[in-house]
C-alpha cells in the first residue's frame, strides 16, 4: 500500500512535467497575441499590421510596446486566432472552424488561388481523399507576386510543371508548428526534394525562407499552413552559387585562395553575406592587395561574412546580433523592406536559397578588426588627433607593418583646445605610447611591466572601476588588429623619469617639501623601490601656514615626520582610479579620503592642484595646502591644546557662554579651565 502514494506522486510529477513542456517560439508569440486580444472575446488574437501594406504579424511583448516592425509603424487589429471563426451576434470567435479536407480548408484560410490551381493540376482528388498530408499553401498575394513569365510557365503546363510545383509544397505526413524545428528539413512529395525549415526565437517560422502567415489549420486529412511566397526547389550548395554567379567573381577567387570551398559545400546551415565585385572595388587597392596577399587576414575577412546559422530576411523584424564564423558579431537589422548590416542598407539581393543555407549579396565589404592595421582600426575610434601626431612623427611604419605592438592612443578630447607640435621630445613621448607585443586588456594584471619602443618601462594598475597604464586609463574596449592592438586612453602618457625624491627635487614648486623630507629623515624611503602615493604640498601650501606654526613644525623632526607620513600612502593611486570616494590608509595610520568632483581630485576635501606626476616608485599629486591629521588640526579659536586637553577644551567652550549667565555653573567652568591648563602646560 505504501507504494501507491509514491506511484501517484510519480504519475502526477510526470503529468506536470508533460503539461509544462516548453512551447515553441511560434506558440509563445501566438499565446501572447491571445492574451492581448482576450478583452475582445474568446479566441481573438492581436495582430500588428504594417501601415500601408497587407503584412501582418502576431505580436510579441517587445513589438507590442514599440508598435514597430523593421522601424516602420504598425496598427493593432483584432481577428480570429487560427482555427476559429465568428458567430453572428456573439462576442469574439467562439466557434471552431468546421473540419473538412485539405482542399476545402484552402478556401477557408485565404488560399483560394492554391485551391484553384490544385483543381486545374488534378491534385484535388488527392487532397480531398484519405491520407495525412501537410501543405504549405502560398497565399493569394504570393501567387499574384510571381512574374508573368514564371506564372505562365506553370499554368501553361498544369499537369506537369504546376502539379510538380504544388507537390513540392507538400509533405506526406501531418506536421504542426511544434514539429517545425529550426535548421531541419522535410522531404517534399516532389521527388523527396528537401524543404528547409527555420523556426526563429522571435516566433517567425520560414519554409525555404517563406514566412508562415497562418499556421496549424487542421483538416480531416492533414494540416494547412499559409505562407507568403511560392517556394521553389533548391539543389545547389552555397559554393555552387559562388562559382556560377558572375557578380561574385572576386569573391570566388578569394574563397579559392583561402581554401574555404569545402566549407561552403559541406552540410550545415550557414548565411553567406556575399560581397559583390562592386564591394571589392570600393576598397582602396593598397588595402585590398594587403588582405588578399595575407592568408590569415583573408580567411578572417571571409569568415566575417559567414554567419553560423541560416538567417532568412523574413525572420528579421528588428535588430539582432549574429555571430560569424570568425567569432565576431554583426548587427543584422531592417529598415522597411531593406535589410541592414551594422546599421547600413548594403544588402543588394536577399534570400538566395542553397542546400546548406542562404546567400545575401552585399555591396560593401565588411572588414573585421582582425584584418586591419592600427591606422585602419583608428578610423572607427575617437583617436584621429593622436594618429595624426604619429604620422607627423614618422612612426607610421610601426602601425602599418607586421610588427606586433600595442598602441596607447589618447582620445581626441585630450587635445581639445591644446594644440600639440611634434618635435624630438614629442616623438620620444609618442614612441613610449607604443608597447612591444600585441596585448589584450583582459589579460593585463596589476603590477605588470610593459616595455615600449622608447625603451621605457610602464606599469599596469588594475582598480575596481578602471584599468590604467601609468597615468593613462583605458577609455574604450580595445580593438585587436592583424598585428597590433589599439587601446584608446584618456590622457597622454607620462612615463616616470626617476624616484619620488628625484621628481620632487627637480620641480621648484616642492623645494620646501624637499627640505622638510630631508629634515624628517624620509629621503631614503622615497628613493628606494616601492609603490607610494604622495600628496605633495607645494611651496604655496607651506607659505599659507601661520609663520609660528610653520616654524614650530619645522623645528620638531618627530612631528614633521608624522605630518609628512600623513601625506603618503603605500599604494599607487592615480586619478583615473577615483570615481567615488576612496579611503586610502596613510603611512601615518589615519585614512585619507580621496574623491572626484567636476573632474578635479580632492583629498580630505582639499582640491589637488596637479595630479598624476609619475615616478618610478610611485605617483605624486600636488596640493596647495598642508593636510592635517585629525588630532593635529587647529581648532576654531586658534588654540593648540595637546591631545588630553582637546575634549576638555570642547566641553569648556560649550559651557562658557552658559556659565557667564548662570552663577551656579561658573565654578564648573573654572575647574575645567584649570584642568585644561594643567594638561597643556598653560596657554
Amino acid at each position: 500500500m505504501a507504494r501507491l502514494p509514491l506511484l501517484l506522486a510519480l504519475g502526477l510529477g510526470l503529468g506536470l512535467g508533460l503539461g509544462l513542456a516548453a512551447k515553441s517560439p511560434y506558440q509563445q508569440v501566438l499565446q501572447h497575441s491571445r492574451l492581448r486580444g482576450r478583452q475582445h472575446g474568446p479566441n481573438v488574437c492581436a495582430v500588428q499590421k504594417l501601415i500601408g501594406t497587407n503584412r501582418k504579424y502576431f505580436t510579441n511583448c517587445k513589438q507590442w510596446y514599440q508598435r514597430k516592425i523593421c522601424g516602420k509603424s504598425t496598427v493593432i487589429s483584432y481577428e480570429c486566432c487560427p482555427g476559429y471563426e465568428k458567430v453572428p451576434g456573439e462576442k469574439g470567435c467562439p466557434a471552431a472552424l468546421p473540419l473538412s479536407n485539405i482542399y476545402e480548408t484552402l478556401g477557408v484560410v485565404g488560399s483560394a488561388t492554391t485551391q484553384l490551381y490544385s483543381d486545374r493540376s488534378n491534385l484535388r482528388p488527392e487532397i480531398e481523399g484519405p491520407g495525412s498530408f501537410t501543405i504549405f499553401a502560398p497565399s493569394n498575394e504570393a501567387w499574384a507576386s510571381l512574374s508573368a513569365e514564371m506564372l505562365d510557365s506553370l499554368v501553361s503546363n498544369v499537369n506537369i510543371e504546376l502539379l510538380n510545383a504544388l507537390r513540392y509544397h507538400m509533405v506526406n505526413k501531418r506536421v504542426l508548428t511544434d514539429d517545425l524545428k529550426h535548421g531541419t528539413t522535410l522531404n517534399s512529395m516532389y521527388q523527396n526534394l528537401p524543404i528547409q525549415i527555420h523556426h526563429y526565437p522571435n516566433g517567425i517560422v520560414t519554409v525555404n525562407c517563406a514566412r508562415l502567415l497562418k499556421a496549424d489549420h487542421h483538416a480531416t486529412n492533414g494540416v494547412v499552413h499559409v505562407i507568403d511566397k511560392v517556394i521553389s526547389t533548391t539543389t545547389n550548395s552555397i559554393q555552387h552559387i559562388v562559382e556560377t554567379e558572375e557578380s561574385l567573381e572576386t569573391l570566388r577567387a578569394a574563397v579559392a585562395a583561402s581554401d574555404l570551398n569545402s566549407l561552403l559545400e559541406s552540410e550545415g546551415q550557414y548565411t553567406l553575406l556575399a560581397p559583390t565585385n562592386e564591394a571589392f572595388e570600393k576598397i582602396p587597392r593598397e588595402t585590398l592587395n594587403r588582405i588578399l596577399g595575407d592568408p590569415e587576414a583573408l580567411r578572417d575577412l571571409l569568415n566575417h561574412h559567414i554567419l553560423k546559422s541560416a538567417m532568412c530576411a523574413e525572420a528579421i523584424i528588428a535588430g539582432l546580433t549574429m555571430e560569424t564564423l570568425e567569432g565576431t558579431t554583426l548587427d543584422v537589422g531592417c529598415s522597411g523592406e531593406e535589410l541592414t548590416l551594422n546599421g547600413k542598407p548594403i544588402i543588394a539581393n536577399k534570400d538566395i536559397l542553397a542546400t546548406n543555407g542562404v546567400v545575401h549579396f552585399v555591396n560593401e565589404l565588411l572588414i573585421p578588426d582582425s584584418a586591419k592595421t592600427l591606422f585602419e582600426l583608428a578610423q572607427e575610434s575617437e583617436v584621429s588627433e593622436s594618429m595624426n601626431l604619429f604620422r607627423q612623427a614618422g612612426l607610421s611604419s610601426h602601425l602599418t607593418g607586421n610588427e606586433q605592438v600595442t598602441l596607447l592612443a589618447p582620445v581626441n578630447d585630450v587635445f581639445k583646445d591644446k594644440p600639440v607640435s611634434v618635435d624630438s621630445n614629442m616623438k620620444n613621448l609618442l614612441l613610449n605610447h607604443i608597447v612591444k607585443d600585441q596585448l589584450s586588456s583582459k589579460y593585463l594584471y596589476h603590477g605588470q611591466k610593459l616595455q615600449t619602443l622608447g625603451d621605457k618601462e610602464l606599469r599596469v594598475f588594475v582598480y575596481r572601476n578602471n584599468l590604467c597604464i601609468e597615468n593613462a586609463c583605458i577609455a574604450a574596449h580595445d580593438k585587436r588588429g592583424r598585428f597590433g592592438t589599439l587601446f584608446s586612453v584618456d590622457k597622454m602618457l607620462t612615463p616616470p623619469t626617476g624616484s619620488v625624491m628625484d621628481v620632487l627635487k627637480a620641480d621648484h614648486r616642492f623645494s620646501t617639501l624637499v627640505a622638510a623630507i630631508q629634515s624628517a629623515g624620509l629621503t631614503e624611503n622615497l628613493n628606494r623601490p616601492g609603490t607610494y602615493t604622495v600628496f605633495a604640498p607645494t611651496n604655496e601650501a607651506f607659505r599659507a601656514m601661520p609663520q609660528g606654526e610653520l616654524n614650530k613644525l619645522m623645528g620638531n623632526a618627530k612631528e614633521l615626520g608624522n605630518i609628512l607620513r600623513f601625506h603618503m600612502a603605500d599604494e599607487i593611486l592615480v586619478s583615473g582610479a577615483v570615481s567615488a570616494l576612496v579611503r586610502l590608509k596613510s603611512m601615518q595610520g589615519d585614512k585619507l579620503e580621496v574623491s572626484a568632483k567636476n573632474n578635479i581630485i580632492h583629498v580630505n576635501k582639499e582640491p589637488v592642484a596637479e595630479s598624476d606626476i609619475m615616478a618610478t616608485n610611485g605617483v605624486i599629486h600636488a596640493v596647495n595646502s598642508v593636510l592635517q591629521p585629525q588630532a593635529s588640526r587647529p581648532q576654531e579659536r586658534g588654540d593648540e591644546p595637546a591631545d588630553p586637553a582637546l575634549e576638555i577644551f570642547k566641553q569648556a567652550s560649550a559651557l562658557s557662554k552658559v556659565s557667564q549667565r548662570n552663577p551656579r555653573l561658573a565654578p564648573v567652568y573654572s575647574r575645567l579651565l584649570a584642568k585644561m591648563k594643567e594638561n597643556s602646560g598653560g596657554f
